[in-house]
C-alpha cells in the first residue's frame, strides 16, 4: 500500500494542492504562490508549512523544477488508512522527487529527518535490507518467500506514533545503541534467510532485547501481551503504529486474541504486502 500523485498543468502562477485519503476524501487542501511558495489558503497550516519546506528544498536541489510561470494542480492519492503510520510522508517525499527530479534521499534529509529506510521501502518493488553509513547508504534487494508467512499477521496498536518524538529518543539513547550495531546487522541477515517459524521467531525476540535494552523500553510484549503465545516484534518508531506477530495457531484463534484486546485492523502477510494494488 502506498501514495500516488497526480499533476496538471495550466495557464496561471500558483500551486493548487488537494491530499485524498484512501476513500478519496479531501483531508487536506491548500493553495500556494511560485515566487516563494507563501501560503495563500489552507486548511491545515502546519501540514502546508511542512509542504511549503519540502518544495523549497526541492527547488534548492534541482533549480528548473517549477521555474516555468504556469498554474500546477496536484492531487495525491493514500491507498491506506492515514492513521495507520505505513508511511505518507515518506511516500510523498518519493513522489515529489520523482517530480523535481532530485534525490529522495537527500531531500528527505534536507527537511523531514529520519533514516531513510521508509523511503527506500516507498520505492522498492520487493523486500529490502537497508543500511545507512556515515556518508552512504546501502540498499539490498533480497528474496523472503519462507514457508511461514501463513504464520505472520501485523496488527495495528490504535495509535500513530510521533516519528519526530521517536527520533528524539533514540538519539539521546545512541549511545547504548553502538556497541549492538553489528549484532543488528547479523540478525537483519539471518532473518530473511530463515526457514522455520521458530528460527524467525528467535531472532525477532533476540531483536527486541537489544533494541529494548539500548532504548531504556519495554518490549511491546512485555508491555502489552504478556499472555500471547507467539513473537510480537515493534515495528517502525518503537511503541506505536503496527508490531508483526507470530502464531502457530490457526487465524480466527489468532485474530480473536487480538480483538479481544480492542485491536480489530489485523492483516495477514498476505493481505497487507503480496496482494498490492494495481
Amino acid at each position: 500500500m502506498g501514495q500516488w500523485m497526480h499533476l496538471r498543468e495550466t495557464v496561471g502562477s500558483e500551486i493548487v494542492w488537494n491530499s485524498h485519503d484512501r476513500n478519496g476524501e479531501v483531508w487536506f487542501t491548500a493553495k500556494f504562490d511560485l515566487l516563494d511558495f507563501d501560503v495563500i489558503s489552507t486548511n491545515n497550516e502546519d501540514v502546508a508549512q511542512s509542504l511549503r519546506q519540502i518544495l523549497k528544498a526541492a527547488c534548492r536541489l534541482n533549480s528548473d523544477f517549477l521555474s516555468k510561470w504556469k498554474k500546477y494542480r496536484i492531487d495525491t492519492y493514500l491507498e491506506f488508512n492515514r492513521s495507520w503510520g505505513l508511511g505518507s510522508s515518506s511516500t510523498l517525499i518519493s513522489c515529489i522527487a520523482q517530480w523535481s527530479d532530485v534525490n529522495p534521499y537527500i531531500l528527505l534529509f534536507n527537511t523531514l529527518g529520519g533514516s531513510g529506510y521508509d523511503v527506500a521501502c516507498a520505492q522498492a518493488e520487493g523486500p529490502i535490507v537497508y543500511q545507512l553509513g556515515d556518508n552512504e547508504l546501502h540498499i539490498s534487494h533480497v528474496d523472503f518467500e519462507p514457508n511461514f508467512i501463513e504464520n505472520l499477521y501485523f496488527v495495528f496498536l490504535g495509535k500513530k506514533t510521533d516519528s519526530a518524538e521517536a527520533r528524539k529518543h533514540y538519539y539521546k539513547h545512541r549511545a547504548n545503541c553502538n556497541g549492538a550495531l553489528k549484532h543488528i546487522s547479523d540478525i537483519s541477515e539471518e532473518i530473511h534467510t530463515t526457514r522455520t517459524l521458530p528460527d524467525f521467531e528467535k531472532c525477532l525476540i533476540e531483536h527486541e532485547k537489544i533494541i529494548s535494552t539500548s532504548l531504556h523500553l519495554k518490549t511491546v510484549k512485555e508491555d502489552l501481551f504478556h499472555d500471547y503465545w507467539g513473537v510480537v516484534k515493534s515495528l517502525g518508531a518503537w511503541g506505536g503504529d503496527f508490531v508483526l506477530a507470530t502464531s502457530d495457531r490457526d487465524p480466527l484463534t489468532t485474530k480473536t486474541y487480538f480483538r479481544d484486546q480492542g485491536l480489530n485492523t489485523i492483516f495477514s502477510y498476505e493481505e497487507l504486502f503480496l496482494a498490492l494494488p494495481v
